[in-house]
């Protein structure tokens, strides 16, 4: 029975870790996956060899027993020193086979149980292949500023696929992949409605967790969650800057040079009054303490930045051109036609 490199087979270096080897073992699932190769007897057995390998490397307890006893396993398993045997020879194998090689039954027993620790006799329990928590699932949601400034309520519907009731997600039955799901272990899942809570403060790469509507779990394992990753919709009024907003506000050329008041609209729908003093340049910067976003981890807000966009007067009438030009000459400005 030869020893079989599982880092090899999905192509990983024995330090990869547990994300480069789900990576590795979805990419080369896809290849060989039996859909995609239908009635390719190699493909099918690349696909299980596939399968047998990520089984024990995606699981810490597997991979470190893996680990542990190495290319020279036969050594530590009960006087086998260098011997030459049968699978039947060993204490740990089951005849009736898993679909698993006889290595990995050997190891980890008929279906992926504990296995054969080294120095014990006797046979360990091969009840049913270990059940695997779902993977979670990610789903982007376009949050307006308003939203991420008051917080909201949304309703999502999601298509988040099922359970093989079949196989039980494990993606076969007594070593032949399930007919039913054609190997994935799960199937496609009705529409789902849900509502979830965007809490104020929310920002691009936000996430917020909605437990237990992620991918199905194997073998009664449980669901994963779904992840909601926050995209902010780009706003023609206002500019975040972290928890900071900014906007331009116009300002009539006699306010700016005279000083006055103009009015702020707020995300919230409110609006404030803000005090403009004489001779305020054009891109003059305004700060509004704890006006801006809330923070979304902790107590109190951002800062709110009204923008001074000075707005010069248009059509003006022969009158107002005169008085433009008197200002003109007191100011020793040379005016041009």
């Amino acid at each position: 029975m030869d020893y079989k490199d599982y880092y090899k087979i999905l192509g990983v270096s024995r330090t990869a870790s547990a994300d480069d080897i789900k990576k590795a073992f979805r990419k080369l699932a896809r290849t060989h996956h039996p859909d995609v190769n239908p009635g390719d007897k190699k493909a099918e057995a690349k696909f299980k060899e596939i399968n047998e390998a990520y089984e024990v490397l995606s699981d810490p307890d597997k991979r470190k027993r893996y680990d542990t006893l190495g290319p020279n396993w036969r050594d530590q398993f009960n006087g086998f020193s260098g011997a030459r045997r049968s699978a039947g020879s060993y204490p740990n194998y089951d005849p009736s086979g898993s679909g698993f090689s006889d290595f990995f039954e050997v190891l980890f027993g008929r279906s992926g149980g504990q296995g054969f620790p080294p120095g014990a006799n006797g046979r360990t329990s091969t009840a049913g292949m270990r059940s695997r928590a779902g993977e979670n699932l990610e789903q982007t949601v376009e949050v307006t500023i308003e939203e991420a400034y008051l917080g909201s309520q949304r309703t999502f519907t999601i298509q988040a696929p099922e359970t093989c009731s079949a196989c039980r997600g494990m993606g076969q039955i007594g070593g032949r992949l399930c007919a039913k799901c054609g190997g994935r272990g799960s199937l496609n899942g009705q529409g789902k409605r849900l509502q979830v809570k965007i809490p104020p403060g929310v920002d691009n790469g936000s996430k917020i967790r909605v437990a237990g509507e992620g991918h199905p779990g194997a073998g009664g394992g449980p669901r994963g969650d779904l992840f909601l990753v926050i995209s902010i919709k780009t706003d023609s009024a206002y500019e975040r800057k972290g928890d900071d907003l900014y906007m331009d506000v116009d300002v009539d050329l006699f306010t700016a040079m005279l000083g006055g008041s103009v009015p702020v609209a707020l995300p919230d729908g409110k609006r404030l009054s803000l005090t403009i003093p004489a001779e305020t340049q054009n891109g003059s910067l305004f700060r509004l303490a704890g006006k801006g976003m809330p923070h979304l981890k902790s107590e109190g807000r951002g800062s709110f930045y009204a923008r001074a966009k000075v707005v010069l007067p248009m059509r003006l009438s022969p009158e107002e051109r005169g008085l433009f030009e008197q200002l003109a000459r007191a100011r020793g400005v040379e005016a041009h036609p």
